[in-house]
């Protein structure tokens, strides 16, 4: 086996492959940017090379940069993790005239399907069916009207040696035909080093479903069951399960079997993915195969119980796979939440900066539950513009789907991430959505369910009542640690009152406390009770409690007169005060956020890219303004009125933090 390889990636995949490599007994080298100087697969590897400036067209996907740390370090073999170097056949080259092994598939293999334009061929030639489009390269914006107009309308802007939704857009006229042409281009250069676009029909109300197959250099292949991967956000996966709730066990085979025939047709080796899309007749479409490892096979893993990336190095060091197709059996259920830092209250733009806290759940494997965190970012660490927004990936397995989804509401209501925007909220609400739990689901699911963008779950009244209860508990408590003051005078000390007000989300309650130790019993005005059970301390940002013989967990912050309460998906400010209290603040009136409505903010720290206009002109609604750039994706702002511009404060190339003004109108 194996006594050194270097994992050419970061993040969190790079921390994935050191897990693994060192259960093997095999020493590791990590390579970093100068943004990842202090990152955690540094910290995790044997070894670390530094490979350049924070771009990644500058360290990461530079092969004589990599190529000099496998030299420095003697490494006998690379694996690439996803992204960045994954998918280049140049660097497989580069890898095999230098005699270090590839733990992936082979060059040709890699250049075969690898390439959308050259698998989409393959495929057609092995008669799979794929989706309508043109598997020529486009030349020019029009030259990708043109084309979109004979295709017909909508359709897909993708780059060819794209993935993870980077240098993808949807157009439905031609003005977006030319705009995602040019932004699919810039974003492919960027992030692959390659700008080649090309175009296929869009299939509305698909789903996206993949399968897992592996294959050994010795003929033998097999499929690991498939992946439900259709609820997505601009082409980006965000939720994923494994088995799909839709596929029955003749599609299941089907598709395997064609996956693995595909792969055997072009010498595959290794962990590969071939991509469907999933009409609601289970009729079946060739997308792409990825000759990588997937962001989501750990719930592959999690329902066969095979290491793919153990198997990956094993493959590439020779060996035979042990495991036969009848070998292989689905058990059980497994859900995986992409944990990214993008606020989802700012339309899901990135948010970069400190993480000043970050505590994920605790990592279990018992009997029926499995809970576990891929990560590579830790509690004071930055998450930088240069790369991908993935914090985590939050996975659990349960017997059954609804104990999947049950076990992921509780480690998503446990996960604590402070200090930058993130979406757990959003993923909190979607575990609890009456479409997603019947999975009923496609990739227009985002879109169709929160057409207006996410501001937040809406709690129904029984959940609000507990809240409120176990708010009012910790208010309490709270009340009597104040009044614990060393060397106060005698006959001055403050009494607290059983007697209280809860405001939240529109609601007030008026309740009565009468507690005990670690207990409490909460009446409300129309005399029901609530059981209150609790350890919770002033100062904690986690509070696990029973309400009424039912687990609640709250994150918990600080606001005066109460807290900030998030759970479910919402995020709520609930004040606890004394009638009195209550009573006054019903007189005070609601601030009002200061009127903006007359200037353009950059919604998110970023890197300007192009300014559409100038001082002087009129800009219609929906008009592109300018196009900011921030962690590899392509953001046009559009003017929300119109109006004329009477101000510009930036330009390309300036870089701008959250807020800023980029420019106003008359």
């Amino acid at each position: 086996m194996f006594k050194k390889i270097l994992i050419a990636n970061r993040g969190e995949i790079a921390c994935r492959v050191i897990k693994t490599a060192r259960a093997m007994g095999i020493k590791t080298v990590a390579i970093y940017s100068d943004a990842d100087r202090n990152a955690l697969h540094v910290r995790m590897a044997d070894e670390a090379v530094r490979i350049g400036p924070p771009p990644a067209n500058e360290s990461y996907i530079v092969i004589d940069k990599v190529m000099d740390a496998v030299r420095q370090t003697g490494a006998e073999a690379v694996h690439p993790g996803y992204g960045f170097l994954s998918e280049n056949a140049k660097f497989a080259e580069a890898l095999e005239a230098a005699g270090v092994a590839f733990i992936g598939p082979p060059k040709k293999a890699i250049e075969a399907m690898g390439d959308k334009i050259t698998s989409k061929k393959i495929a057609q030639e092995a008669n799979v069916s794929t989706v309508p489009g043109n598997m020529g390269l486009i030349e020019d914006a029009e030259d990708a009207v043109k084309i979109s107009n004979q295709v017909g309308y909508p359709v897909m802007i993708k780059a060819s040696a794209g993935g993870g939704g980077k240098g993808m857009r949807i157009a439905w006229n031609d003005d977006e035909a030319r705009e995602g042409f040019q932004s699919s281009k810039n974003e492919a250069a960027s992030s692959f080093g390659d700008d080649r676009i090309f175009i296929e029909k869009f299939v509305t109300q698909p789903r996206h479903i993949e399968i897992q197959v592996l294959c050994d250099a010795h003929g033998n292949g097999i499929y690991l069951g498939e992946r439900e991967c259709s609820i997505q956000r601009r082409n980006q996966k965000v939720i994923e399960e494994a088995p799909s709730p839709f596929l029955d066990e003749e599609t299941r085979k089907a598709m395997g079997e064609q996956s693995v025939a595909l792969a055997q047709a072009v010498g595959y080796t290794s962990a590969g993915t071939v991509e469907f899309i999933v009409d609601g007749d289970r009729n079946f479409y060739f997308l792409e195969m990825n000759t990588r490892l997937q962001v989501e096979h750990p719930v592959t893993e999690l329902i066969t119980g095979v290491d793919l990336v153990e198997q990956m190095i094993r493959i590439a060091y020779g060996e035979k796979l042990k495991i036969a197709q009848k070998d292989v059996k689905l058990n059980g259920w497994a859900m995986e939440c992409r944990l990214y830092a993008e606020d989802p209250y700012r339309n899901f733009l990135p948010s970069i900066g400190r993480l000043t806290r970050y505590r994920p759940p605790e990592e279990v494997k018992v009997e029926g539950a499995v809970v576990r965190n891929d990560t590579g970012v830790y509690e004071g660490g930055e998450i930088s513009m240069y790369y991908d927004p993935m914090i985590a990936k939050l996975c659990t397995w349960g017997p059954d789907r609804m104990a999947a989804i049950e076990g992921m509401r509780a480690a998503l209501d446990g996960f604590e991430v402070e200090g930058i925007g993130h979406n757990l909220p959003f993923l909190s609400a979607v575990m609890d959505h009456p479409k997603f739990v019947s999975g009923d689901i496609t990739t227009a699911f985002i879109a169709e369910e929160y057409p207006e963008g996410f501001d937040g779950a809406e709690l129904d009244d029984a959940t609000l009542r507990r809240i409120a209860a176990s708010c009012a508990a910790m208010h309490r408590v709270a009340e009597i640690r104040r009044t614990r003051i060393s060397g106060r005078m005698d006959n001055h000390e403050r009494k607290i009152g059983d007697d209280w007000n809860v405001a939240l989300q529109g609601q007030s309650h008026d309740v009565r406390i009468t507690a005990r130790r670690g207990a409490a019993t909460v009446t409300f005005a129309d005399g029901g009770e609530v059981e209150v059970v609790s350890d919770w301390t002033p100062g904690d940002h986690l509070a696990r409690l029973d309400v009424d013989g039912v687990p609640l967990v709250l994150k918990i912050g600080k606001i005066s007169g109460g807290f900030r309460i998030r759970c479910r998906g919402a995020d709520l400010k609930v004040h606890v005060r004394t009638p009195r209290q209550a009573e006054l603040a019903a007189r005070m009136p609601e601030k009002q956020p200061p009127d903006t409505s007359k200037m353009l903010l950059c919604p998110m720290p970023g890197l300007v890219v192009k300014m559409n206009v100038e001082v002087g002109n009129e800009v219609q609604e929906g008009q592109a303004l300018c196009t900011i750039e921030a962690m590899k994706m392509e953001n046009i702002l559009r003017a929300e009125r119109q109006g004329i511009v009477s101000v510009v404060n930036a330009g390309p190339g300036d870089s701008l933090a959250v807020d800023e003004i980029i420019m106003e109108f008359d």
